[in-house]
């Protein structure tokens, strides 16, 4: 049993429906919105200082962090999430990548000097001579030196100081060598822009 209608069209009296918003898709955009407010509650101060929030959002963020994870915590974390929706996102994603990428990538500088630190500790000079070939810049004599000192360390048993300072100057080496990517990197996305 279809009904069929009739409209009548008159051209002064047109009425116009506001097109009410998809409230799923609101809900999703606000639970996005927290969990960005999360993420950076978790930020130490420097990393926050570096996304260049407003004064409102930035003020609510430092005291969120230092909160229990309690009911005054989660309402703080929506206030935010609706400042948040009042402004551009997308500048601040971008910059809470750029922060996760170094994070990423500070792993995997530790974990490189310390896969050299044991292979040289366990190796010797076989081991510093392919390091040297593949880090030409490195201070041959300190790393000989500290070298020495972690392997007789080690055979006497002693407390690894050599060990320590070898891993460490093992990740200033690789974290220059990272710099200067990064900075390659960059001249690369200067050039394409010009």
């Amino acid at each position: 049993m279809s009904e069929e209608y009739e409209y009548e069209y008159d051209d002064e009296e047109v009425e116009y429906y506001a097109i009410r918003p998809n409230k799923t898709q609101i809900k999703k955009d606000m639970a996005a919105l927290f969990a960005i407010s999360e993420e950076m509650s978790e930020l130490s101060p420097g990393q926050l200082k570096t996304l260049e929030l407003p004064e409102v959002i930035n003020k609510a963020v430092v005291e969120v962090s230092g909160m229990p994870h309690k009911g005054a915590r989660k309402r703080l974390l929506k206030f935010i999430a609706g400042q948040l929706h009042k402004i551009e996102v997308e500048p601040i994603l971008e910059k809470l990548a750029r922060i996760k990428n170094k994070s990423a990538h500070a792993v995997r500088e530790h974990h490189t000097a310390e896969r050299w630190r044991d292979r040289l500790i366990a190796e010797g000079n076989d081991a510093l001579t392919e390091l040297l070939d593949e880090q030409p810049h490195a201070d041959r004599q300190l790393l000989r030196q500290l070298l020495r000192n972690a392997q007789k360390e080690a055979e006497a048993n002693k407390p690894p100081k050599s060990s320590r300072l070898l891993y460490r100057q093992l990740k200033e080496l690789f974290k220059v060598e990272g710099e200067a990517d990064d900075d390659a990197e960059f001249d690369d996305e200067q050039e394409n822009d010009d």
